[in-house]
């Protein structure tokens, strides 16, 4: 009994021995490394950079009105299209009372003036007809009377104005309504009936009672860091990407580039403005945040591959080409434009060829152009 325990243990420990030896050598044979390969391709390569911004109006307008009173009637509302001189709004005015005063006094004083010139020129007129006195002699009191008679009439429209903003043989030119100065559409109505209104004058802006602006003629405005804007000038193209609005970009024409940065949490800003090209059926809503590729240079539909194939020696750049199964031999390049993932091949190359990922490895698996 004893002697097969022996044994046993004895082969125990050889069968032990031997899986260790075989275990070792399994680990340390090194796997062969198998390069993945790309093949060139046909691309448009676009060198941009971002500007973050907004697109707003070219023109907005704010509609004031040209009395203080209060709003007795508006009719439009945000979004109403508005052709220039179109009712906004109807202001109710409140006389001023010395103003009001003023005018009830002169009124007065010129319907008896006008009464006066009245029985001057009855009592002389009946003179002239019984042929008293000479018709050169009744010309200043018909004259007279006229005059008086326009004033009263000037004093009374000059109580109407005061009193109510217009006069009964002129409503139409009143300046209680206030009208739309341009054509566009209502962007915004910050008042309501019943709300006071201010004029503008010198020392007020005056009340807003509608923005109104073309909807047709928008701009990007946005800010670039400094470090880039003096790659920009004007007429650059833009591509701008609008968050409300998916899977949609809109074109647009660099126009103005700021002389002067403004400071921003510790960076130089520079503002920038482009034109926006909207098509027929395309409409942007005034706010929207939006992003600009603009532009600095592009390459269309050329043979291109990406920068991670290429490995340089002091200032030339080659890619090593497949020539067998894993085998590649060196070839230099020559390199045009970049997008920072694509570069432009101008040479060195053909489009069939199998290129290494030197920086890359992994075990062969065939993906049609790529390994």
């Amino acid at each position: 009994m004893k002697k097969f325990v022996k044994i046993l243990l004895i082969l125990i420990l050889v069968v032990g021995f031997v899986y260790t030896l075989y275990y070792l050598y399994a680990k340390s044979e090194e796997k062969p490394v198998v390069y993945q390969t790309e093949i060139p391709l046909r691309t448009d390569i676009v060198k941009k950079t971002v500007a973050t911004g907004s697109v707003v109006p070219r023109k907005e307008i704010e509609v004031k009105p040209q009395v203080s009173g209060i709003i007795d009637e508006i009719y439009v509302e945000a979004g109403t299209m508005v052709e220039k001189n179109d009712r906004i709004a109807l202001v109710k005015i409140i006389p001023n009372m010395v103003s009001l005063n003023n005018a009830e006094n002169r009124l007065r004083q010129a319907k008896i003036s006008l009464e006066n010139a009245k029985i001057d020129l009855d009592r002389n007129q009946k003179l002239r007809d019984k042929n008293v006195i000479a018709a050169a002699e009744l010309q200043p009191f018909t004259l007279r009377y006229k005059s008086a008679e326009e004033e009263y009439k000037a004093a009374y429209d000059n109580l109407e104005l005061i009193k109510k903003g217009e006069t009964s043989n002129n409503k139409s030119a009143t300046n209680r309504l206030i009208r739309a100065t341009i054509r566009g559409m209502v962007l915004d109505v910050p008042v309501e009936e019943g709300n006071s209104v201010i004029e503008a004058n010198t020392m007020n802006d005056g009340t807003t009672v509608a923005s109104v602006a073309d909807m047709n003629d928008l701009i990007f405005e946005g800010n670039v860091d400094e470090s880039e804007v003096g790659k920009l000038k004007e007429g650059m193209d833009l591509i701008l990407t609008i968050g409300a609005i998916e899977n949609e970009t809109f074109d647009a024409v660099l126009e103005y580039i700021s002389p002067k940065g403004v400071e921003e949490e510790g960076a130089i800003q520079f503002e920038i403005r482009a034109a926006v090209k909207l098509q027929e059926d395309q409409f942007i809503r005034a706010g929207y945040s939006a992003n600009a590729d603009i532009v600095l240079d592009r390459r269309d539909d050329v043979l291109a591959i990406s920068e991670a194939l290429l490995q340089f020696d002091g200032d030339s750049a080659f890619v090593e080409v497949e020539t067998g199964e894993q085998e590649f031999e060196k070839r230099y390049v020559e390199t045009g434009l970049s997008d920072g993932i694509n570069i432009e091949l101008l040479s060195g190359v053909e489009a069939e060829d199998k290129l290494k990922l030197w920086n890359r490895s992994e075990p062969f698996v065939p993906q049609g152009g790529r390994r």
